[in-house]
């Protein structure tokens, strides 16, 4: 028991001896620290920053905003003179934690930040190495700005960038450098799969780093400039958009074909069909509007299919009022040529295999032998009447009583008496003007009839037009449909990620 008691005793005091020793050796080197001081023995000295990202989330990206909101770690290495210590004479303490704010910082900030917090999130403890050697890992959520290319919207890719640069030195009097690992410069944001969050809407494609001194803005006589410059190059993961947006509007867009299934006379429903698919493609249009930025330098690629259809519904719209006018057309207001007749009766259906039969340019020469009406006895009967003479259709049946029968070849037989023949022609000279008014009245119901069966038969005529227009439309319709569909869609299927954005750059 008292063996324990001893060993447990020396631990304490051992732990006790070490605790010292850290407390006393930092005492040491914060003797007489300042911090706001830069660590350089000589005045023209410069100091050697190296620094690395780790990326463990890309939270999101606000393209309305144009921000892009990550989660990283910022790994700083430097060196500081002022902090060095023979671990020989502290007990061999090879690390020493010390608050990061006791110290002197690069103040590295990103610049291209979006909400004015260009500093980390949480300032972590320093480790500090015997040869003054200075690691500093402080985790930041920074929210940076990130110009969004909305021509390939759903399709797109972007290239985001995360740029660090010390807010207080400037490169005569530190250096940034990207890190060194295994004698490797790392020329890229360092990725740890099993820390790794991904992202439901971007896959990260490309994730390069490199540095610029004196950038574009400045000259080599200006004060010395320089940058380290993140860059993530995701594409977007587009399944979202077209099981929600691309499918249905393409779905509803497609219904605007539908009405040339109806017939030729019924514009009012055709219409109402194709004004309908317009109003749910501007709703599909206000959707696409709320999600990309406001920006007019370019338009979305969904945004012009949506554009697209919608021309395409007007156009449909106008040939059906265009179809609509041709089918309701009568004699009395339009006349129909010869020309017009057989371009669109005789030529177009030959060439689109359809079989139009116009309606009956002379029905009176050739009566259809399925209709057996009452228009074709009037036919027959005026034909006899005006034949026949009126002498004879008179007194057909009185003429052997009268002895007018007449003999073979037509004439009449030997010995007819010429009284009979002269009272004969007083009687009819009597009743000629009852017989003639008989006559003209069965003449002008004929001409009446046949006149509104040729207005009836060039209305049909003008139908079949109306079809006939209807039939060549759907198919341009459906052609102009297609490919126009086809050929927006591929351009986004072909905006791919370039595989080396940087050809200079070292890719991992």
């Amino acid at each position: 028991m008292s063996q324990l008691t001893l060993a447990l005793i020396l631990g304490f005091l051992a732990v006790a001896q070490s605790r010292n020793q850290e407390e006393k050796l930092l005492k040491d080197l914060m003797a007489n620290y300042n911090r706001n001081l830069r660590p350089a023995k000589e005045e023209g000295d410069i100091i050697n920053v190296m620094l690395k990202l780790t990326l463990t989330n890309l939270i999101s990206l606000n393209e309305r905003e144009e921000a892009l909101t990550t989660n990283v770690w910022v790994e700083m290495q430097w060196s500081d003179y002022r902090l060095q210590w023979d671990p020989n004479a502290y007990d061999n303490i090879e690390r020493l934690r010390i608050p990061s704010t006791s110290v002197w910082l690069p103040d590295i900030i990103l610049e291209n930040n979006i909400d004015g917090v260009f500093d980390i999130t949480l300032y972590t403890n320093v480790l500090v190495s015997p040869n003054g050697s200075i690691y500093w890992l402080p985790p930041a959520i920074y929210r940076s700005a990130c110009s969004i290319v909305v021509t390939y919207f759903p399709f797109d890719w972007q290239n985001c960038s995360m740029v660090f640069q010390s807010q207080t030195y400037n490169a005569h009097e530190i250096n940034l450098l990207l890190a060194v690992e295994e004698g490797q410069m790392v020329e890229w944001i360092f990725i740890d799969p099993e820390d790794f969050t991904e992202n439901g809407e971007w896959a990260i494609k490309h994730r390069p780093a490199k540095k610029i001194v004196n950038a574009e803005r400045f000259t080599p006589e200006d004060i010395g400039y320089q940058q380290i410059i993140f860059f993530l190059i995701i594409q977007r993961k587009p399944l979202f958009y077209i099981i929600n947006i691309i499918i249905p509007c393409v779905l509803i867009s497609s219904l605007v074909v539908l009405v040339y299934f109806l017939p030729a006379e019924a514009g009012g429903q055709k219409c109402t069909v194709s004004i309908s698919v317009l109003l749910a493609q501007t709703v599909f249009l206000f959707l696409i509007a709320q999600k990309v930025p406001e920006t007019s330098l370019s338009v979305p690629l969904i945004g012009k299919y949506l554009i697209f259809v919608m021309f395409v519904a007007t156009l449909i719209v106008m040939n059906c009022v265009i179809v609509l006018n041709v089918s309701l057309r009568s004699p009395s207001t339009h006349i129909m040529s010869e020309r017009l007749k057989h371009v669109f009766l005789e030529v177009l259906p030959r060439y689109m295999g359809l079989s139009l039969e116009p309606a009956g340019e002379d029905p009176w020469d050739a009566p259809q032998p399925r209709r057996r009406s009452s228009l074709g006895i009037m036919l027959k009967a005026d034909e006899y009447i005006l034949k026949t003479p009126r002498s004879e259709l008179l007194f057909e049946r009185q003429a052997p009583r009268h002895g007018l029968r007449r003999g073979p070849g037509g004439r009449m037989p030997y010995g007819l008496d010429v009284q009979l023949t002269s009272t004969l022609y007083k009687n009819l000279a009597s009743v000629a003007p009852e017989i003639k008014e008989c006559v003209d009245a069965c003449n002008f119901i004929t001409e009446s009839t046949k006149d509104q069966n040729a207005d009836s038969a060039e209305m049909d005529n003008w139908v079949l037009i109306g079809q006939m227009i209807d039939k060549l439309c759907f198919w341009a319709a459906i052609l102009l449909f297609t490919i126009g569909t086809l050929a927006i869609f591929l351009m986004g299927y072909l905006n791919v990620v370039p595989e080396n954005p940087f050809p200079e750059q070292a890719e991992q």
